[in-house]
């Protein structure tokens, strides 16, 4: 962990409480859908009206996106699934949305059925969006959008203690500064030392978001790629544990691989799921946040 004695206090501007959800959009629902039910994920509900599942275990809610629309807005590798969205609890969505349009975020226009909540979003990083979401406690966005299934636990509990830690972002090169400024100055996050790691995989800049529920990770191409297509977008959801060791033994139960081969192989400090379906893979991380 971070000593932060002596040091000021971020400010919050938007008032950022951890991440609401994150949404997957794929052709192929079931097959990731497979993939999460092995990462300790379970459905719990369905859209009213369009293809959209939700997936829950503890605090992480995430959304598999299957609708039309959620497709052709975004850079598709094939059939191969992508991070499509991220939403970010704050203390005001409509504030939120309003402040980060004033300082340059390209708002989302709604995109809303009648009956369907107009949830506020701006345009992030591949064409992806970041939602505001205020309705996250007693009552949420999805007790408006969604229908519970049958003879299901609507509040399965975590695996081994799993929750949100973060998301990894690739970017071009040379982008990391514009990208950090991005953050601060949208979101107030603050930028780690670069000397601060998380996990197995130290590459990138790093940058924490102001509640300290969540994190990003910045990652140029490295040295030698120039023949390598690298695109910006959001790549990984990194997975936080108390003990990384018991997560990935529960999980190599239910089947999921992990990479065991240097430089990356499974350690106290995390380990790196295979990739999925061309594209999906996860992150474990220990972790010091207090999910909720």
């Amino acid at each position: 962990m971070i000593s932060r004695e002596g040091n000021p206090e971020p400010t919050n501007p938007l008032g950022l409480d951890g991440i609401e959800f994150v949404e997957y959009a794929t052709a192929r629902p079931q097959a990731l859908g497979a993939v999460l039910e092995a990462m300790g994920f379970a459905p719990v509900a369905r859209h009213r009206s369009r293809e959209v599942t939700l997936y829950r275990q503890g605090s992480m809610n995430l959304i598999v996106n299957a609708h039309p629309d959620a497709l052709a807005s975004l850079e598709l590798d094939g059939d191969a699934p992508v991070i499509a969205a991220v939403a970010l609890r704050v203390r005001d969505a409509a504030a939120a949305w309003k402040r980060s349009c004033e300082l340059g975020a390209w708002p989302r226009p709604p995109q809303v059925s009648a009956m369907e909540l107009n949830i506020p979003a701006i345009v992030g990083v591949g064409g992806s969006l970041l939602y505001f979401v205020d309705r996250y406690r007693d009552f949420s966005i999805y007790d408006v959008d969604f229908v519970a299934l049958p003879s299901v636990n609507p509040r399965p509990a975590a695996l081994a203690g799993m929750h949100y830690f973060g998301v990894v972002q690739t970017i071009h090169g040379d982008r990391t500064e514009a990208w950090l400024d991005y953050y601060r100055e949208l979101f107030g996050f603050t930028v780690l030392p670069a000397d601060t790691h998380f996990g197995i995989l130290p590459k990138g800049a790093l940058i924490e978001s102001p509640c300290r529920k969540f994190y990003m990770q910045l990652i140029e191409p490295p040295s030698g790629a120039e023949d390598v297509e690298w695109v910006e977008s959001l790549v990984r959801v990194g997975i936080g544990a108390p003990d990384v060791r018991a997560a990935t033994k529960a999980l190599a139960e239910r089947g999921v691989v992990f990479v065991d081969r240097d430089p990356v192989q499974p350690s106290d400090k995390g380990a790196l799921t295979q990739s999925y379906l061309g594209s999906v893979s996860f992150e474990l991380v220990a972790s010091h946040i207090v999910p909720g």
